[in-house]
Protein backbone atom coordinates (compact mmCIF):
# COMPACT_ATOMS: atom_id res chain seq x y z
CA UNK A 1 0.00 0.00 0.00
CA UNK A 2 1.34 3.52 -0.90
CA UNK A 3 1.05 6.03 2.00
CA UNK A 4 -0.66 9.84 0.71
CA UNK A 5 3.23 11.04 1.47
CA UNK A 6 4.13 9.51 -1.84
CA UNK A 7 1.07 10.64 -3.59
CA UNK A 8 2.98 12.72 -6.43
CA UNK A 9 1.26 15.46 -8.34
CA UNK A 10 0.74 13.88 -10.83
CA UNK A 11 -3.14 13.01 -10.97
CA UNK A 12 -3.75 12.33 -14.85
CA UNK A 13 -0.96 10.35 -16.76
CA UNK A 14 -2.91 10.21 -20.00
CA UNK A 15 -2.75 12.63 -22.57
CA UNK A 16 -5.74 13.14 -24.20
CA UNK A 17 -6.60 12.35 -27.73
CA UNK A 18 -9.07 11.46 -30.15
CA UNK A 19 -10.54 8.18 -29.99
CA UNK A 20 -9.99 7.39 -32.97
CA UNK A 21 -6.14 7.79 -32.78
CA UNK A 22 -6.04 6.02 -29.85
CA UNK A 23 -7.32 3.38 -31.86
CA UNK A 24 -5.22 3.34 -34.46
CA UNK A 25 -1.70 3.58 -31.88
CA UNK A 26 -3.09 0.64 -29.87
CA UNK A 27 -3.20 3.10 -26.73
CA UNK A 28 -4.94 2.31 -23.71
CA UNK A 29 -3.26 4.69 -20.69
CA UNK A 30 -3.11 2.97 -17.36
CA UNK A 31 -4.88 5.10 -14.73
CA UNK A 32 -2.56 5.54 -11.93
CA UNK A 33 -5.01 3.45 -9.20
CA UNK A 34 -4.74 0.40 -11.43
CA UNK A 35 -0.96 0.82 -11.82
CA UNK A 36 -0.25 1.13 -8.24
CA UNK A 37 -1.93 -2.40 -8.26
CA UNK A 38 0.20 -4.01 -11.37
CA UNK A 39 3.02 -2.63 -9.52
CA UNK A 40 1.79 -4.64 -6.89
CA UNK A 41 2.22 -7.77 -8.27
CA UNK A 42 6.70 -7.65 -8.37
CA UNK A 43 7.78 -10.12 -5.62
CA UNK A 44 11.43 -10.55 -5.68
CA UNK A 45 13.47 -8.31 -3.50
CA UNK A 46 15.95 -6.61 -5.94
CA UNK A 47 18.80 -4.13 -4.60
CA UNK A 48 19.64 -2.79 -8.57
CA UNK A 49 16.53 -2.72 -10.61
CA UNK A 50 17.27 -2.71 -14.36
CA UNK A 51 13.95 -2.25 -15.52
CA UNK A 52 12.05 -2.05 -19.19
CA UNK A 53 8.78 -0.26 -19.68
CA UNK A 54 8.09 -1.08 -23.39
CA UNK A 55 5.17 1.06 -24.65
CA UNK A 56 5.63 3.38 -21.17
CA UNK A 57 2.64 6.01 -22.60
CA UNK A 58 3.23 9.11 -19.75
CA UNK A 59 5.24 6.87 -17.35
CA UNK A 60 2.53 5.88 -15.15
CA UNK A 61 3.31 2.35 -14.31
CA UNK A 62 7.16 2.88 -13.56
CA UNK A 63 6.06 5.87 -11.55
CA UNK A 64 3.85 3.54 -9.74
CA UNK A 65 6.70 0.91 -9.46
CA UNK A 66 9.19 3.45 -7.50
CA UNK A 67 6.19 4.23 -5.50
CA UNK A 68 5.99 1.11 -4.16
CA UNK A 69 9.56 0.59 -3.45
CA UNK A 70 9.84 3.37 -1.71
CA UNK A 71 7.09 2.71 0.69
CA UNK A 72 9.20 -0.43 1.82
CA UNK A 73 11.14 -0.57 4.46
CA UNK A 74 13.69 -2.49 2.89
CA UNK A 75 14.59 0.20 0.11
CA UNK A 76 16.74 -0.88 -3.16
CA UNK A 77 19.48 0.90 -4.03
CA UNK A 78 19.21 1.59 -7.52
CA UNK A 79 16.78 2.02 -9.77
CA UNK A 80 17.18 2.28 -14.16
CA UNK A 81 14.57 2.43 -16.14
CA UNK A 82 14.51 2.33 -20.10
CA UNK A 83 11.03 3.62 -21.51
CA UNK A 84 10.13 2.92 -25.24
CA UNK A 85 7.30 5.72 -26.25
CA UNK A 86 6.82 6.62 -29.80
CA UNK A 87 4.02 9.03 -29.27
CA UNK A 88 5.10 12.81 -29.25
CA UNK A 89 1.83 13.83 -26.36
CA UNK A 90 3.19 10.36 -24.49
CA UNK A 91 6.87 11.30 -24.53
CA UNK A 92 6.57 14.68 -22.81
CA UNK A 93 4.59 13.67 -19.80
CA UNK A 94 6.66 10.57 -20.03
CA UNK A 95 9.93 12.96 -19.59
CA UNK A 96 8.07 15.23 -16.62
CA UNK A 97 7.02 11.57 -14.85
CA UNK A 98 10.87 10.75 -14.70
CA UNK A 99 11.83 13.73 -13.22
CA UNK A 100 9.29 13.11 -10.14
CA UNK A 101 10.78 9.38 -10.56
CA UNK A 102 14.33 11.04 -9.89
CA UNK A 103 13.20 13.31 -7.03
CA UNK A 104 11.09 10.99 -5.46
CA UNK A 105 14.20 7.95 -5.91
CA UNK A 106 16.87 11.31 -4.68
CA UNK A 107 14.52 12.00 -1.18
CA UNK A 108 15.00 8.53 -0.36
CA UNK A 109 18.76 7.43 -1.12
CA UNK A 110 17.95 5.47 -3.99
CA UNK A 111 20.38 5.85 -6.90
CA UNK A 112 18.03 6.73 -10.07
CA UNK A 113 18.62 6.81 -14.20
CA UNK A 114 16.90 6.71 -16.78
CA UNK A 115 16.77 5.66 -20.89
CA UNK A 116 13.78 7.55 -23.06
CA UNK A 117 13.76 5.51 -26.73
CA UNK A 118 11.76 7.55 -28.79
CA UNK A 119 11.64 4.64 -31.21
CA UNK A 120 9.77 1.55 -32.00
CA UNK A 121 9.81 -0.72 -29.47
CA UNK A 122 9.63 -4.18 -31.69
CA UNK A 123 11.72 -2.23 -34.83
CA UNK A 124 14.94 -2.15 -32.22
CA UNK A 125 14.77 -4.90 -30.31
CA UNK A 126 14.38 -6.80 -33.62
CA UNK A 127 16.63 -5.61 -34.56
CA UNK A 128 18.90 -6.11 -32.00
CA UNK A 129 18.39 -9.66 -31.37
CA UNK A 130 19.71 -10.41 -35.36
CA UNK A 131 22.88 -9.28 -33.97
CA UNK A 132 23.59 -8.07 -37.56
CA UNK A 133 26.63 -5.59 -38.49
CA UNK A 134 25.80 -2.31 -36.82
CA UNK A 135 22.58 -3.60 -35.34
CA UNK A 136 22.09 -2.04 -31.61
CA UNK A 137 23.81 -3.86 -29.21
CA UNK A 138 21.18 -6.09 -26.69
CA UNK A 139 20.83 -5.03 -23.22
CA UNK A 140 19.19 -7.17 -21.08
CA UNK A 141 16.95 -6.46 -18.06
CA UNK A 142 15.78 -7.71 -14.20
CA UNK A 143 12.21 -6.54 -14.34
CA UNK A 144 9.82 -5.67 -17.32
CA UNK A 145 6.60 -3.51 -16.25
CA UNK A 146 4.70 -2.72 -19.14
CA UNK A 147 0.51 -1.95 -20.51
CA UNK A 148 1.80 -3.34 -24.23
CA UNK A 149 -0.39 -1.35 -27.17
CA UNK A 150 -3.09 -3.08 -28.05
CA UNK A 151 -3.81 -3.72 -32.29
CA UNK A 152 -4.06 -6.12 -34.42
CA UNK A 153 -0.97 -7.17 -36.70
CA UNK A 154 -1.58 -7.16 -40.32
CA UNK A 155 0.09 -10.31 -42.12
CA UNK A 156 2.88 -7.98 -44.07
CA UNK A 157 2.87 -5.18 -42.34
CA UNK A 158 6.44 -3.39 -40.58
CA UNK A 159 6.00 -4.85 -37.70
CA UNK A 160 4.72 -8.40 -38.30
CA UNK A 161 7.72 -8.82 -40.76
CA UNK A 162 9.83 -7.97 -38.19
CA UNK A 163 8.90 -10.01 -35.46
CA UNK A 164 8.86 -12.97 -38.26
CA UNK A 165 12.13 -12.43 -38.77
CA UNK A 166 12.81 -12.70 -34.99
CA UNK A 167 11.05 -15.82 -34.66
CA UNK A 168 8.16 -14.62 -33.46
CA UNK A 169 4.53 -15.52 -34.45
CA UNK A 170 2.21 -12.91 -33.32
CA UNK A 171 -1.41 -11.80 -34.15
CA UNK A 172 -1.31 -8.49 -32.13
CA UNK A 173 1.08 -5.82 -30.84
CA UNK A 174 0.64 -6.87 -27.42
CA UNK A 175 1.73 -10.52 -27.78
CA UNK A 176 4.49 -9.60 -29.93
CA UNK A 177 5.71 -7.48 -27.06
CA UNK A 178 5.92 -10.08 -24.56
CA UNK A 179 7.47 -12.38 -26.65
CA UNK A 180 10.15 -10.16 -27.13
CA UNK A 181 10.13 -8.71 -23.71
CA UNK A 182 10.82 -12.55 -22.72
CA UNK A 183 13.93 -12.70 -24.91
CA UNK A 184 15.33 -9.63 -23.30
CA UNK A 185 14.86 -11.11 -19.26
CA UNK A 186 17.64 -12.30 -18.02
CA UNK A 187 17.11 -15.51 -15.58
CA UNK A 188 14.82 -15.43 -12.44
CA UNK A 189 13.70 -11.82 -13.65
CA UNK A 190 9.93 -10.85 -13.40
CA UNK A 191 7.29 -9.31 -15.87
CA UNK A 192 4.32 -8.19 -15.02
CA UNK A 193 1.65 -7.00 -17.53
CA UNK A 194 -2.11 -6.16 -18.08
CA UNK A 195 -3.14 -7.79 -20.96
CA UNK A 196 -6.02 -8.83 -23.03
CA UNK A 197 -7.28 -12.55 -21.99
CA UNK A 198 -7.21 -13.19 -25.73
CA UNK A 199 -3.87 -15.31 -25.47
CA UNK A 200 -5.21 -17.81 -23.45
CA UNK A 201 -7.09 -19.48 -25.51
CA UNK A 202 -7.90 -19.99 -29.65
CA UNK A 203 -5.54 -21.17 -32.72
CA UNK A 204 -4.27 -17.78 -33.83
CA UNK A 205 -2.55 -17.18 -30.17
CA UNK A 206 -1.00 -20.58 -30.02
CA UNK A 207 2.72 -20.59 -32.02
CA UNK A 208 2.56 -17.51 -29.11
CA UNK A 209 1.41 -19.40 -26.19
CA UNK A 210 4.20 -22.43 -26.68
CA UNK A 211 7.19 -20.05 -26.67
CA UNK A 212 5.98 -17.89 -24.44
CA UNK A 213 5.55 -20.88 -21.85
CA UNK A 214 9.06 -21.97 -23.06
CA UNK A 215 10.51 -19.02 -21.98
CA UNK A 216 8.55 -17.60 -18.92
CA UNK A 217 6.76 -19.38 -15.60
CA UNK A 218 3.49 -18.14 -14.84
CA UNK A 219 3.50 -16.87 -11.54
CA UNK A 220 -0.01 -15.13 -10.85
CA UNK A 221 -2.86 -14.75 -13.37
CA UNK A 222 -5.19 -12.00 -11.83
CA UNK A 223 -8.41 -11.85 -13.73
CA UNK A 224 -11.10 -8.83 -14.04
CA UNK A 225 -14.55 -9.74 -14.02
CA UNK A 226 -15.49 -6.83 -15.62
CA UNK A 227 -14.39 -6.04 -18.94
CA UNK A 228 -14.90 -2.22 -18.40
CA UNK A 229 -14.05 -1.29 -15.11
CA UNK A 230 -9.74 -1.48 -15.54
CA UNK A 231 -10.06 1.04 -18.48
CA UNK A 232 -12.92 2.91 -17.19
CA UNK A 233 -11.96 5.94 -18.92
CA UNK A 234 -11.59 4.16 -22.56
CA UNK A 235 -13.51 2.39 -24.70
CA UNK A 236 -11.90 -1.21 -23.54
CA UNK A 237 -14.18 -4.45 -24.12
CA UNK A 238 -12.12 -6.71 -23.65
CA UNK A 239 -11.23 -8.61 -20.94
CA UNK A 240 -8.00 -7.99 -19.09
CA UNK A 241 -5.47 -9.98 -17.11
CA UNK A 242 -2.60 -9.17 -14.86
CA UNK A 243 0.04 -11.78 -15.05
CA UNK A 244 3.27 -12.02 -13.34
CA UNK A 245 5.76 -14.37 -15.03
CA UNK A 246 9.17 -15.26 -14.41
CA UNK A 247 11.95 -16.17 -16.96
CA UNK A 248 12.79 -19.78 -16.76
CA UNK A 249 12.10 -22.83 -18.84
CA UNK A 250 10.14 -25.21 -16.09
CA UNK A 251 6.92 -24.31 -15.34
CA UNK A 252 6.22 -23.70 -11.90
CA UNK A 253 4.45 -26.34 -9.46
CA UNK A 254 1.67 -23.80 -8.37
CA UNK A 255 -0.03 -20.84 -9.71
CA UNK A 256 -2.10 -18.40 -8.03
CA UNK A 257 -5.12 -17.13 -9.61
CA UNK A 258 -6.90 -14.00 -8.52
CA UNK A 259 -10.05 -12.06 -9.52
CA UNK A 260 -11.31 -9.44 -8.69
CA UNK A 261 -14.61 -7.22 -10.27
CA UNK A 262 -12.02 -4.39 -11.82
CA UNK A 263 -12.76 -1.52 -9.68
CA UNK A 264 -9.69 -0.95 -7.28
CA UNK A 265 -10.75 -1.54 -3.65
CA UNK A 266 -13.07 -4.52 -4.74
CA UNK A 267 -12.29 -7.83 -2.78
CA UNK A 268 -9.67 -10.03 -4.28
CA UNK A 269 -9.91 -13.96 -4.02
CA UNK A 270 -7.47 -16.43 -4.65
CA UNK A 271 -7.11 -19.93 -4.95
CA UNK A 272 -3.01 -21.56 -5.53
CA UNK A 273 -3.58 -23.96 -8.17
CA UNK A 274 -1.65 -26.86 -9.79
CA UNK A 275 -0.06 -26.02 -12.73
CA UNK A 276 -1.67 -29.33 -14.80
CA UNK A 277 -5.21 -27.60 -13.88
CA UNK A 278 -3.60 -23.95 -15.74
CA UNK A 279 -1.89 -25.96 -18.92
CA UNK A 280 -3.46 -29.03 -18.34
CA UNK A 281 -0.21 -31.28 -20.13
CA UNK A 282 -2.28 -33.49 -22.85
CA UNK A 283 -3.67 -30.18 -24.40
CA UNK A 284 -2.31 -29.91 -28.21
CA UNK A 285 -4.08 -26.31 -28.43
CA UNK A 286 -1.57 -24.93 -24.57
CA UNK A 287 -4.69 -23.30 -23.46
CA UNK A 288 -4.13 -21.50 -20.53
CA UNK A 289 -6.98 -22.07 -18.04
CA UNK A 290 -8.39 -19.58 -15.55
CA UNK A 291 -10.98 -20.84 -13.05
CA UNK A 292 -11.41 -17.64 -10.96
CA UNK A 293 -15.01 -17.25 -10.30
CA UNK A 294 -16.81 -19.43 -7.45
CA UNK A 295 -19.21 -20.66 -10.25
CA UNK A 296 -16.19 -21.32 -12.71
CA UNK A 297 -14.13 -23.33 -9.94
CA UNK A 298 -17.40 -25.70 -9.36
CA UNK A 299 -17.94 -25.94 -12.72
CA UNK A 300 -14.39 -27.55 -13.66
CA UNK A 301 -15.22 -29.87 -10.70
CA UNK A 302 -18.51 -31.05 -12.12
CA UNK A 303 -17.62 -31.97 -15.18
CA UNK A 304 -13.90 -33.87 -13.75
CA UNK A 305 -15.77 -37.30 -14.35
CA UNK A 306 -16.33 -35.85 -17.70
CA UNK A 307 -13.52 -36.91 -19.94
CA UNK A 308 -14.86 -37.93 -23.59
CA UNK A 309 -14.15 -35.86 -26.82
CA UNK A 310 -16.41 -34.82 -29.89
CA UNK A 311 -13.71 -37.28 -31.48
CA UNK A 312 -15.50 -40.22 -29.27
CA UNK A 313 -18.76 -38.96 -30.17
CA UNK A 314 -17.90 -39.58 -33.68
CA UNK A 315 -18.62 -35.95 -34.27
CA UNK A 316 -16.97 -32.41 -36.04
CA UNK A 317 -17.42 -28.73 -35.48
CA UNK A 318 -17.03 -26.31 -38.28
CA UNK A 319 -18.19 -22.77 -38.95
CA UNK A 320 -20.68 -21.65 -41.58
CA UNK A 321 -19.74 -21.61 -44.81
CA UNK A 322 -21.47 -18.51 -46.05
CA UNK A 323 -19.97 -15.36 -45.44
CA UNK A 324 -22.32 -12.89 -46.34
CA UNK A 325 -20.35 -10.06 -47.66
CA UNK A 326 -18.58 -12.92 -50.07
CA UNK A 327 -21.87 -14.29 -51.76
CA UNK A 328 -23.99 -10.96 -51.78
CA UNK A 329 -25.22 -12.12 -55.83
CA UNK A 330 -26.40 -15.55 -54.56
CA UNK A 331 -28.90 -13.26 -51.21
CA UNK A 332 -32.30 -13.21 -51.17
CA UNK A 333 -34.46 -11.52 -48.96
CA UNK A 334 -37.07 -13.68 -48.84
CA UNK A 335 -37.74 -17.23 -49.72
CA UNK A 336 -37.79 -18.28 -53.77
CA UNK A 337 -38.53 -21.73 -55.76
CA UNK A 338 -34.65 -21.66 -56.49
CA UNK A 339 -33.32 -20.50 -53.74
CA UNK A 340 -32.37 -22.10 -50.02
CA UNK A 341 -32.64 -21.48 -46.64
CA UNK A 342 -30.24 -19.45 -45.66
CA UNK A 343 -29.54 -19.29 -41.46
CA UNK A 344 -28.49 -16.81 -39.28
CA UNK A 345 -28.22 -16.21 -35.65
CA UNK A 346 -31.16 -14.59 -35.81
CA UNK A 347 -33.16 -17.59 -37.45
CA UNK A 348 -33.27 -19.22 -33.48
CA UNK A 349 -35.46 -18.43 -30.73
CA UNK A 350 -35.14 -20.34 -27.26
CA UNK A 351 -32.65 -23.11 -28.96
CA UNK A 352 -35.66 -23.17 -31.57
CA UNK A 353 -35.69 -22.67 -35.63
CA UNK A 354 -37.81 -19.96 -36.63
CA UNK A 355 -37.22 -19.31 -40.49
CA UNK A 356 -37.62 -17.15 -42.29
CA UNK A 357 -37.74 -13.69 -40.90
CA UNK A 358 -39.20 -11.47 -43.25
CA UNK A 359 -38.81 -7.09 -43.22
CA UNK A 360 -35.66 -8.22 -41.20
CA UNK A 361 -31.97 -6.75 -42.21
CA UNK A 362 -30.76 -10.25 -42.80
CA UNK A 363 -30.79 -12.42 -46.18
CA UNK A 364 -33.40 -15.47 -45.31
CA UNK A 365 -32.30 -17.91 -48.36
CA UNK A 366 -29.21 -18.25 -51.08
CA UNK A 367 -29.92 -18.59 -54.50
CA UNK A 368 -26.78 -20.82 -55.78
CA UNK A 369 -25.98 -22.67 -58.87
CA UNK A 370 -25.68 -26.45 -58.91
CA UNK A 371 -21.73 -25.63 -58.65
CA UNK A 372 -21.84 -23.84 -55.82
CA UNK A 373 -22.99 -26.80 -53.54
CA UNK A 374 -19.96 -25.75 -51.68
CA UNK A 375 -21.66 -23.19 -49.67
CA UNK A 376 -24.58 -26.06 -48.12
CA UNK A 377 -24.78 -28.81 -46.20
CA UNK A 378 -27.50 -31.08 -46.83
CA UNK A 379 -30.84 -30.51 -44.84
CA UNK A 380 -30.85 -32.36 -41.51
CA UNK A 381 -30.85 -32.44 -37.99
CA UNK A 382 -27.66 -30.37 -36.60
CA UNK A 383 -26.81 -28.22 -33.55
CA UNK A 384 -25.63 -25.09 -34.01
CA UNK A 385 -23.73 -22.18 -31.61
CA UNK A 386 -23.30 -18.90 -32.30
CA UNK A 387 -19.91 -17.72 -32.57
CA UNK A 388 -20.28 -13.95 -30.96
CA UNK A 389 -22.27 -13.01 -27.41
CA UNK A 390 -22.61 -9.50 -26.49
CA UNK A 391 -20.64 -8.34 -23.55
CA UNK A 392 -24.06 -7.94 -22.06
CA UNK A 393 -25.28 -11.19 -21.96
CA UNK A 394 -25.30 -13.48 -19.40
CA UNK A 395 -24.43 -16.75 -21.49
CA UNK A 396 -21.92 -17.32 -23.93
CA UNK A 397 -22.95 -20.50 -25.35
CA UNK A 398 -25.99 -20.40 -26.93
CA UNK A 399 -27.07 -23.65 -28.75
CA UNK A 400 -29.71 -23.88 -30.83
CA UNK A 401 -31.08 -26.71 -32.87
CA UNK A 402 -31.71 -27.33 -36.78
CA UNK A 403 -34.83 -29.06 -37.05
CA UNK A 404 -35.51 -30.20 -41.08
CA UNK A 405 -39.35 -29.98 -39.55
CA UNK A 406 -39.25 -26.41 -38.79
CA UNK A 407 -38.41 -25.57 -42.47
CA UNK A 408 -41.61 -24.78 -44.11
CA UNK A 409 -40.10 -25.54 -47.86
CA UNK A 410 -39.12 -28.63 -49.66
CA UNK A 411 -35.61 -28.48 -50.66
CA UNK A 412 -32.49 -30.95 -49.94
CA UNK A 413 -29.72 -28.31 -49.16
CA UNK A 414 -29.29 -25.62 -46.64
CA UNK A 415 -26.82 -22.47 -45.84
CA UNK A 416 -25.08 -21.80 -42.53
CA UNK A 417 -23.65 -18.29 -42.11
CA UNK A 418 -20.25 -18.09 -40.85
CA UNK A 419 -21.78 -16.31 -37.30
CA UNK A 420 -22.51 -20.03 -36.41
CA UNK A 421 -20.75 -23.02 -35.74
CA UNK A 422 -22.60 -26.47 -36.46
CA UNK A 423 -21.84 -29.93 -35.10
CA UNK A 424 -22.41 -32.57 -37.65
CA UNK A 425 -20.85 -36.23 -38.36
CA UNK A 426 -18.35 -35.89 -41.77
CA UNK A 427 -20.71 -33.54 -43.36
CA UNK A 428 -24.12 -35.32 -42.71
CA UNK A 429 -26.27 -34.37 -39.66
CA UNK A 430 -26.83 -35.78 -36.64
CA UNK A 431 -29.22 -38.47 -35.10
CA UNK A 432 -32.38 -36.32 -33.67
CA UNK A 433 -31.53 -38.22 -30.08
CA UNK A 434 -28.15 -37.09 -29.95
CA UNK A 435 -28.35 -33.70 -31.36
CA UNK A 436 -31.23 -33.15 -28.85
CA UNK A 437 -28.95 -34.20 -26.36
CA UNK A 438 -25.93 -32.30 -27.18
CA UNK A 439 -28.34 -29.59 -27.10
CA UNK A 440 -28.99 -29.40 -23.73
CA UNK A 441 -25.84 -30.61 -23.07
CA UNK A 442 -24.25 -27.24 -24.35
CA UNK A 443 -26.82 -24.51 -23.03
CA UNK A 444 -26.05 -26.54 -19.29
CA UNK A 445 -24.69 -23.48 -17.16
CA UNK A 446 -22.34 -25.77 -15.69
CA UNK A 447 -21.08 -26.13 -19.29
CA UNK A 448 -20.68 -22.19 -19.81
CA UNK A 449 -19.10 -21.67 -16.42
CA UNK A 450 -16.55 -23.92 -17.46
CA UNK A 451 -16.30 -22.70 -21.29
CA UNK A 452 -15.32 -18.92 -19.33
CA UNK A 453 -12.55 -20.84 -17.33
CA UNK A 454 -10.64 -20.67 -20.43
CA UNK A 455 -12.16 -18.34 -22.72
CA UNK A 456 -11.83 -14.81 -21.71
CA UNK A 457 -13.71 -13.15 -25.30
CA UNK A 458 -16.92 -12.79 -26.39
CA UNK A 459 -16.24 -15.25 -29.50
CA UNK A 460 -16.60 -18.74 -29.56
CA UNK A 461 -14.22 -20.26 -31.87
CA UNK A 462 -14.97 -23.48 -33.23
CA UNK A 463 -11.48 -24.87 -31.39
CA UNK A 464 -13.01 -23.71 -28.15
CA UNK A 465 -15.85 -26.33 -28.56
CA UNK A 466 -13.38 -28.61 -29.50
CA UNK A 467 -11.52 -28.31 -26.09
CA UNK A 468 -14.91 -29.29 -24.09
CA UNK A 469 -15.11 -32.70 -22.73
CA UNK A 470 -18.46 -34.63 -23.63
CA UNK A 471 -20.35 -37.68 -22.15
CA UNK A 472 -20.57 -40.76 -23.73
CA UNK A 473 -23.24 -40.95 -26.53
CA UNK A 474 -25.57 -43.46 -25.02
CA UNK A 475 -25.76 -40.26 -21.89
CA UNK A 476 -26.74 -37.62 -24.32
CA UNK A 477 -29.41 -39.87 -26.27
CA UNK A 478 -30.73 -40.42 -22.76
CA UNK A 479 -30.58 -37.02 -22.43
CA UNK A 480 -31.77 -36.14 -25.54
CA UNK A 481 -35.23 -38.38 -25.09
CA UNK A 482 -35.56 -36.67 -22.01
CA UNK A 483 -36.10 -33.13 -23.46
CA UNK A 484 -37.21 -33.62 -27.03
CA UNK A 485 -40.63 -34.22 -25.71
CA UNK A 486 -41.28 -30.15 -25.93
CA UNK A 487 -41.13 -27.75 -29.34
CA UNK A 488 -38.86 -25.64 -27.53
CA UNK A 489 -35.57 -26.06 -24.42
CA UNK A 490 -36.98 -25.86 -21.24
CA UNK A 491 -36.53 -22.51 -18.86
CA UNK A 492 -32.27 -22.68 -17.73
CA UNK A 493 -34.02 -23.42 -14.00
CA UNK A 494 -35.59 -26.40 -15.37
CA UNK A 495 -32.98 -27.68 -17.83
CA UNK A 496 -30.18 -27.54 -15.35
CA UNK A 497 -31.08 -30.00 -12.88
CA UNK A 498 -32.03 -32.07 -15.73
CA UNK A 499 -28.71 -32.28 -17.43
CA UNK A 500 -26.94 -32.81 -13.98
CA UNK A 501 -28.78 -35.66 -13.65
CA UNK A 502 -27.62 -37.48 -16.20
CA UNK A 503 -24.73 -36.25 -16.82
CA UNK A 504 -23.15 -36.04 -13.08
CA UNK A 505 -24.97 -38.70 -11.61
CA UNK A 506 -25.15 -40.91 -14.25
CA UNK A 507 -21.93 -40.66 -16.20
CA UNK A 508 -19.80 -43.39 -16.04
Amino acid sequence: MVTPDFAEPLATLAPSKPEVEKRELGQFFTPPPLADFIASFFHRPIQHWRVIDAGAGGGTLTFALIRRLVAQELRPLSFHVTAYEVDPDALALLRRTLVACAELCARHRIEFSSEVRAEDFIAHTCAALDQALFAPALRTFNAAIVNPPYRKLSVGSPAHRQLTAAGIEATNLYSGFLALLARLLEADAELVAIVPRSFCNGPYFLPFRRDFLARMALRRLHVFESRTAAFATEAVLQENIILRAERATQPPATVEISSSRGDIGDSIRSRLLPWSEIVQPDDPQAFIRLPASDSEHAAVASLAGITGTLADLGLKVSTGKVVDFRAREHLRADPEPAAHPLLYPCHFEAGALVWPKLGGKKANALAVPASRTDLLVPVATYVVVRRFSSKEERKRIVASLIDPARLPVATAWLGIENHLNYFHVAGQGLDPDLAHGLLAYLNWSVVDDYFRHFNGHTQVNATDLRSLPFPPSATLRALGKAVACGPSLPSQAELDPLVASYCVTHTP
